[in-house]
């Protein structure tokens, strides 16, 4: 059996095996154990008492984090000329229409989120098995096919996130940077598992939240307790 490094050891120490902290205490925990020397993702899983193949029991939303993501998000937005302007105005890092549909049939995908108007969806059909898998196929769920294009993109750059339950019935996602104080973590946190609580399927039967854990890239998780988080 491997020896424990130095870190390894310390973290050991300031988290307790199965131990159910406050949100308060997590976030502030995430932070003491992270160890990388780069500005660390700050993860929430969230574990559901849900069966993501019953269409009834989906859950899938967005949310707008008070305090942002902490990190650059770089945002296409497919549009027609006249409202280009305004898109730019908004914080949109790449605007246009025909000459990036036709960067990304060539393999461009550069960017983070994109954002179109419903007039322009046909244009973006064919790029489905090249965005889909990137997860970055404009979808009117989740906000990113509107007419009013700029306000998608100012409400993305201040923070707007979306999510989707996965096969396993767990919620994964970025909240913020280990740069963040505990404050704005745990704040963040909050609001996005208050939005997962609310999202909650009429079909679902049981416990809803069954597990909650804060994390950093590649620290070892925080288990939070849900009533703390409500």
């Amino acid at each position: 059996m491997s020896k424990l490094t130095k870190n390894q050891k310390s973290v050991a120490e300031k988290v307790e095996a199965g131990k159910a902290y406050t949100l308060e205490e997590a976030s502030k925990l995430v932070k003491e154990i992270t160890t990388t020397k780069f500005d660390a993702s700050v993860d929430v899983d969230v574990r559901l008492g849900v069966d993501p193949r019953k269409a009834n029991q989906m859950v899938r939303g967005v949310v707008s984090l008070p305090n942002g993501t902490g990190k650059v998000t770089r945002v296409l937005c497919l549009c027609t000329p006249d409202q280009e302007a305004a898109a730019k105005e908004a914080g949109a890092d790449y605007v246009g229409l025909d000459e990036y549909v036709e960067k990304i049939k060539g393999g461009w995908t550069d960017v983070d989120v994109i954002i179109t108007m419903p007039s322009c969806m046909g244009k973006l059909g064919p790029l489905g098995r090249i965005l889909g898998p990137r997860g970055l196929m404009p979808n009117p769920k989740i906000g990113t096919v509107t007419m009013d294009v700029a306000k998608a993109v100012k409400e993305v750059k201040q923070g707007k996130i979306d999510f989707k339950v996965d096969k396993a019935g767990i919620i994964h996602t970025s909240i913020g940077k280990v740069s963040m104080t505990p404050e704005q973590i745990c704040g963040n946190a909050k609001e996005f598992i208050s939005t997962v609580i609310k999202l909650k399927p009429a079909a679902a039967k049981g416990t809803y939240i069954k597990s909650i854990f804060i994390s950093s890239t590649m620290s070892k998780g925080v288990k939070i307790d849900p009533k703390s988080a409500e």
